[in-house]
């Protein structure tokens, strides 16, 4: 068996690599890698034995002919490939050459081969874009609002819509969560792009350990049995378990627990963003599970392993927290992708974006007591809220989706039809033969046509919107006739806002009315 593999030197590649050295039913492994990735080095000499399987293409996934040459001759390819935040930020036109061009490239050199490999495609929680405790549970089928100005959650989705709407004949794609992995306290204290995070914001956490067991177990399972009923050609999400489903507070608060400290010790409240991040607790994430069996760790046993891998974070217990403060997290306040910046450079479009203006960031201010905090049992607006009860999956509220979404295989015309008005638009197609893939022709609220399979809209919770062809969140706009998007949308957003977000053609962020 020889698979192919993008994004190897990545932290979810690395432990994907780690995981499918050790079957031995693969013969040859193919990477495509980017020439200037000095990771690839110390991967090869980590792995000197298997160095007879390891075939290295240097180039760029948006390359056509290195693409072909990555695929030809393969039973899987695995794109794990993405640029993603803060890297996405500081580079935009790397998240595009990557995430869309490059999956446009990968899909069309499968789509051309006469004999298919299965292709698995990495998509991300931040199609999802923002959630709150209105609705902190979400499933595959839920409208994909991608938070404006997140050129990462944007090209992804792009990806997806490709690779959903392409010929290539088995495929499935799983939408990570938000990963655990080695080097994220380094890569989060280099930019101001842990301040994006909510503390109310819901988040479920998976271990990269525990994502390459998942890819490995797949191939496994796939190689005994026929999966073709259970998981190919569907979009699952990659979760780490009901244990796993904390906040953003809470994340930070594990963290600063290995110095001994707290959030409330080194962040104020008008430090972080209200909104316009991405992140949910998975509904159906033990399907995967049920499958593959890969939930393992817990964030808990992640955090004890880090503290034990790295025994300087124990300095941090000596020191006094104003110093920390000043010199690990204050010193990010000049990061370009930092609230504090946005403010001191009267960035009106992402203050509006992440706070809902400047007057609501600067209210926020620095006393913790006039802040709300859901894992101290409180809403936005200092209600009671059960935080322990929202918590459990069996409160979760979930969305309309106009027709019965467990419903797996029987969808109708007539179901179709109605999801279509929902979203404000039309189901054109007069007929529909009972095929999920089956493409049809449909129309957007502002009449626009386009064609896409029942799956993608009804399944995978893709609707045609601005979003797909430019770098424009109108989603002001369509949240007042889309019945779908507002559910959502108007949980973060007041009904009366009309901004249009967009980039201009050097990424800068700018906004108007509608």
């Amino acid at each position: 068996m020889q698979i192919a593999v993008t994004g190897i030197t990545g932290n979810m590649g690395q432990a994907t690599l780690n995981e499918l050295v050790k079957l031995d039913f693969i013969d040859k492994f193919k990477f495509l890698v980017l020439p200037d990735d000095k990771r690839i080095k110390k991967l090869l000499k980590k792995y000197k034995n298997c160095k007879d399987k390891f075939e290295v293409i240097y180039g760029n996934l948006a390359e056509k002919e290195k693409c072909q040459k990555l695929v030809e001759g393969c039973d899987y390819v695995i794109n794990l490939a993405a640029v993603i935040p803060p890297h996405s930020d500081q580079f935009p036109e790397k998240a595009v050459e990557c995430n869309e061009l490059g999956v446009n490239a990968l899909v069309s050199s499968i789509e051309e081969l006469e004999i298919q490999p299965k292709f698995i495609h990495i998509s991300t929680v931040a199609l999802y874009g923002n959630r709150n405790y209105k609705h902190p549970y979400g499933q595959i089928g839920d409208p994909l609002l991608v938070s404006p100005y997140d050129i990462y959650s944007a090209t992804k989705l792009r990806g997806e819509y490709r690779v959903l709407e392409s010929k290539i004949k088995t495929w499935v794609i799983l939408r990570q969560t938000a990963m655990l992995h080695k080097n994220m306290l380094s890569d989060n204290m280099s930019d101001g792009l842990m301040f994006h995070t909510c503390f109310n914001a819901p988040l479920e956490w998976v271990t990269a350990t525990d994502s390459g067991v998942l890819i490995a177990n797949i191939l496994k399972k796939d190689k005994e049995e026929d999966l073709s009923k259970v998981f190919w050609k569907r979009c699952f999400n990659i979760g780490g378990g009901q244990v796993n489903c904390i906040t953003g507070y809470d994340t930070l608060n594990d963290g600063f627990k290995m110095i001994g400290g707290s959030t409330k010790d080194f962040f104020k409240p008008y430090y972080n963003a209200t909104r316009n991040f991405h992140g949910l607790w998975f509904y159906d994430g033990e399907l995967l599970n049920k499958l593959f069996d890969y939930q393992k760790q817990t964030t808990e046993m992640y955090w004890k392993e880090i503290e034990k891998s790295h025994s300087y974070y124990k300095l941090g217990k000596i020191l006094p927290k104003g110093v920390i403060g000043t010199f690990a997290i204050k010193r990010l306040f000049k990061s370009k992708n930092s609230p504090a910046y946005w403010a001191k450079h009267n960035d009106e479009a992402k203050l509006i974006a992440y706070f809902g203006g400047k007057d609501a960031y600067e209210s926020l201010g620095e006393d913790w007591s006039k802040f709300n905090l859901l894992i101290e049992n409180k809403n936005e607006n200092g209600d009671f809220i059960d935080y322990q009860s929202l918590r459990k999956k069996e409160n979760a509220r979930l969305i309309n989706y106009y027709y019965n979404i467990e419903n797996y295989d029987k969808i109708t015309l007539s179901d179709i039809q109605n999801v279509a008005q929902a979203h404000g638009g039309k189901l054109l197609s007069e007929s529909y033969s009972g095929d999920l893939y089956e493409k049809l022709d449909w129309l957007t609220q502002d009449g626009e046509k386009f064609t896409a399979s029942a799956f993608t809209i009804m399944k995978a919770g893709h609707w045609y919107n601005p979003i797909y062809r430019e770098n424009v969140w109108d989603f002001d706009r369509l949240s007042k006739k889309d019945k779908i998007f507002a559910q959502v949308w108007l949980d973060s957003h007041d009904k009366n806002e009309n901004n249009r977000y967009y980039f201009d053609e050097k990424f800068n962020a700018r906004i108007e009315k509608n």
